[in-house]
């Protein structure tokens, strides 16, 4: 339908259908990451990080009881998501609008309204390459056995990243591979590989619950969505020591707070033990930052790898010390794929992808960082002056 068509509707109805909105707002707004709808504002969609305000034809300052209709139109006969909102006050779904897109959906409460928050899954499965991530990131793909973590904060491209991997894998390689999701996001297809796709709370009651349940049913590849709690991390251990190829998403800001999060989620009378189960298990820690360009039209990841090596399951073991940190180890593994934050910021503004100050406030260590770019300053500033 147009917008010219839903226009003269709009007349006629001030409701659109889920939908139509949805689709008015893609059409108009491409390239957008996330919807927004909350009361108060008009529909909003997220493009390149920043929010802009969305035309939609009857819809130009949403009411509560627009929210309202939106969260219940997307809710439907899902009476388990229905159920945790009126318990928790917030509950998650997968949404599909057929030849549009998919839909990862957060339903809130909030001052006593509804918001929703959609995040756009592209219909296509991304790739290693489309996504600009560094090459050896595939090497992660030929790895028989153990953890695997990708890291990052909320909407730093973590689920992008594991559907790469997992794509990688079920073309080159004939594996069962079963993913454990809240919600599904990307549909693999049967390619090489058999892949079975279990959602939570639909196909199981928890991820730890439908990881134990993956243990007996032959897998050669375990995706965990995201390891929220100790007793998922703790079968994610166990599936990695014991042959699986298990990977994990964690909201950690870089392997050295991964790391720290894995250990600490056990009691202090555990984590040597656990120290040691992982300095053995794990394989790599991948972790991201979304930047915004230099020209505000798109974002660049910057990607912190940190791999297995006698040094690295070291201070995993042991602890980072003075002069034994993980940035340290990655800053001198580069000739086996290691890198850290700030040296990838750092190429990056130099490459002038991204504006120095932008790189800045994304750095690990800022002062550092600065420090390195004194003559890139220099440079920056007789050139301006110029």
């Amino acid at each position: 339908m147009s917008t010219i068509a839903f226009a003269e509707r709009a007349v006629h109805s001030s409701h659109l259908s889920v939908p139509e909105i949805l689709n008015v707002m893609l059409e108009t707004y491409r390239g957008s990451s996330d919807i927004f709808f909350s009361p108060g504002r008009p529909p909003q969609v997220e493009v390149s990080g920043n929010l802009v305000a969305a035309e939609v034809p009857g819809l130009t300052s949403l009411t509560a009881n627009d929210t309202a209709r939106i969260a219940s139109e997307l809710i439907g006969s899902n009476n388990m998501a229905l159920e945790k909102l009126a318990s928790d006050g917030a509950c998650d779904l997968s949404y599909s609008v057929p030849s549009l897109s998919r839909f990862r959906v957060n339903i809130f409460t909030q001052r006593g309204s509804r918001a929703v928050v959609m995040r756009v899954i592209p219909s296509v499965i991304p790739t290693l390459e489309t996504l600009g991530l560094p090459p050896q990131i595939g090497d992660i793909t030929a790895v028989s056995n153990g953890l695997v973590v990708v890291s990052g904060p909320t909407a730093s491209g973590k689920s992008y990243t594991l559907a790469a991997l997992i794509d990688k894998i079920n073309r080159e390689r004939a594996y069962h591979i079963i993913t454990i999701e809240d919600p599904i996001e990307f549909l693999h297809a049967h390619k090489k590989s058999t892949v079975h796709q279990r959602e939570l709370h639909s196909d199981a009651p928890s991820f730890a619950h439908a990881l134990r349940a993956a243990l007996r049913q032959a897998p050669r590849v375990i995706l965990v969505g995201e390891m929220r709690d100790r007793e998922t991390i703790e079968v994610a251990l166990e599936a990695a020591e014991t042959g699986h190829l298990v990977l994990a998403a964690l909201h950690t800001i870089d392997a050295s707070k991964t790391v720290e999060r894995l250990v600490s989620a056990f009691p202090p009378s555990d984590q040597g033990h656990v120290r040691s189960r992982l300095a053995k298990s794990f394989r790599y820690i991948v972790s991201q930052r979304l930047i915004p360009t230099k020209d505000r039209q798109g974002r660049v990841a910057a990607v912190e790898i940190l791999k297995s090596t006698i040094r690295t399951r070291e201070y995993v073991e042991k602890g980072e010390s003075n002069g034994k940190s993980f940035v340290d180890a990655m800053r001198d593994g580069a000739l086996e794929g290691m890198q850290h934050f700030d040296a990838e910021i750092e190429r990056l503004i130099r490459s002038e992808a991204i504006d120095m100050w932008t790189g800045l406030s994304y750095a690990t260590n800022p002062g550092n960082l600065r420090l390195q770019l004194a003559d890139f300053q220099e440079t920056s500033t007789s050139e301006f002056s110029s």
